[in-house]
């Protein structure tokens, strides 16, 4: 059973594009990049997928002349399909296994651009970091993640759910009968996670414990692929820095609590290999004085965050119960895994075309700590975001950020309904993605104070 994707919509518009590049789509091992160019594929008359890792033999076409008609030449004879301009679609998939085939996308491009191609890797930037210019201006590149929670919403079915939830602000809040269904539906989504197997499981009827066993699963897989990094970083010290991002979620991440028997150099560059594999995302300082946020960043000040919500709870060992069936935000929010669902919801509401930071404020002073979890960029704005369950006294934080950075408004996500606090406006946390799609000009966003 196939549930649908945000991307498809992506791929079925790149497909009709008269002017059209090759296609390469970007993400962590198993977040659906391979089933969803298989949908796609029921749009065209003919589809090849070669996989790279399991068929090695094709290896030795890309070895000599990388003519894209003389390579379709041979693969239609390899394997009997016609090559047809607008009927067949060609796919690439795991091509991080055949460094020339990547070089081999720019020229369709120039040389075959009427033929529809679209090549997928998980471990693509270790690839991509051996050709530093592999195509750029002739290959467009689609990054893909887990589900996001407005993609669950719709694979269970509830899209009046789903729609009751976009049309939804501050200034016009859900019934709370329709807001506490929203979140039980968030909560279940926490402990999940988006993994496309995971969601495929749930939805045909698996109990939640049935689901645990397939987060098992995915975890020894991803964990199986550390042998595919880098030779000279040992697996065992891979998975303890992989396991020590997870414990230090919510904080800043030190690096002499990330392994026992490392320096911060070789930390460093596990952590590296982690970000690239797209398992860990970091999250960057910013003193946001100023756009673009990156232009004052400090990377020696980054919180890193694990890629999925169910994997992280898996690997930390939460109470699912508590989550499910506790109201209380502190037992939501235990191991700040509200605050890693928030950061990779501004992740998945982002442009599929662009690979985005994230970034956050942090001000350390002499009985005057202050710390906002994420500041984004709203085009000449900049927003600043925590994500929290108390009112008034328990956004100091955000309040100072308003008045140091003399910014207008700030957003505040937690569990309470639709609401607004003289400048901060306030969106339950399974609208992360409504506010992040929600067009500026259209927001009657509250006034500074004098």
């Amino acid at each position: 059973m196939y549930l649908a994707r945000k991307i498809d919509r992506d791929l079925l518009e790149w497909s009709e594009e008269s002017q059209r590049k090759p296609l390469l789509l970007r993400g962590a091992r198993q977040v659906g990049k391979s089933t969803s160019v298989r949908e796609l594929a029921k749009n065209f008359e003919y589809f090849l997928e070669i996989n790279f890792e399991e068929q090695k033999r094709v290896h030795s076409l890309f070895d000599g002349d990388l003519s894209p008609r003389e390579l379709c030449d041979n693969l239609s004879v390899m394997y009997n399909i016609p090559f047809v301009a607008g009927k067949t679609l060609l796919f690439f998939d795991e091509i991080q296994a055949c460094i020339p085939a990547i070089s081999s996308l720019r020229f369709f491009y120039e040389k075959l651009p009427d033929l529809h191609v679209i090549a997928a890797g998980s471990l693509l930037e270790f690839a991509l970091s051996e050709l530093p210019s592999f195509g750029v201006g002739r290959v467009r590149t689609l990054f893909v993640y887990p589900f996001s929670f407005d993609e669950f919403l719709h694979a269970c079915g509830e899209k009046l759910l789903l729609k009751a939830k976009q049309n939804a602000s501050p200034e016009y809040p859900l019934q709370e009968a329709v807001h506490r269904k929203l979140l039980n539906y968030l909560k279940h989504f926490l402990v999940l996670g988006g993994m496309p197997e995971l969601i495929s499981h749930y939805v045909q009827g698996e109990n939640l414990q049935s689901c645990q066993r397939v987060l098992d699963d995915l975890i020894i897989s991803l964990k199986a692929d550390f042998t595919k990094y880098k030779k000279r970083v040992p697996v065992l010290r891979l998975s303890e820095i992989f396991d020590s991002v997870v414990r230090q979620t919510g904080g800043k991440f030190v690096y002499s609590k990330a392994a026992t028997e490392a320096n911060h150099k070789q930390i460093k560059e596990a952590i590296e290999l982690l970000i690239m594999a797209g398992l860990i995302i970091p999250v960057t300082h910013s003193s946001s004085n100023g756009i673009p946020l990156g232009a004052e960043c400090n990377h020696k000040k980054r919180k890193m965050l694990i890629f999925d919500t169910g994997i992280f709870q898996r690997l930390l060992g939460l109470d699912i119960t508590e989550i499910l069936f506790e109201n209380n935000f502190e037992m939501i929010n235990k191991g700040c895994i509200a605050e890693l669902y928030v950061g990779l919801e501004l992740l998945k509401s982002s442009s599929c075309y662009q690979q985005q930071s994230l970034y956050y404020w942090q001000r350390e002073a002499l009985n005057s700590n202050a710390e906002v979890d994420y500041v984004i960029q709203e085009q000449q704005e900049i927003i600043p975001i925590e994500v929290k369950s108390g009112k008034k006294g328990s956004m100091q934080s955000l309040y100072l950020f308003l008045k140091e950075k003399k910014r207008p408004y700030g957003i505040r996500f937690s569990l309470e309904n639709y609401s607004t606090y003289n400048q901060v406006r306030v969106f339950p946390l399974y609208a992360v993605s409504d506010y992040m799609t929600q067009e500026p000009a259209t927001r009657d966003y509250p006034q500074p104070q004098p």
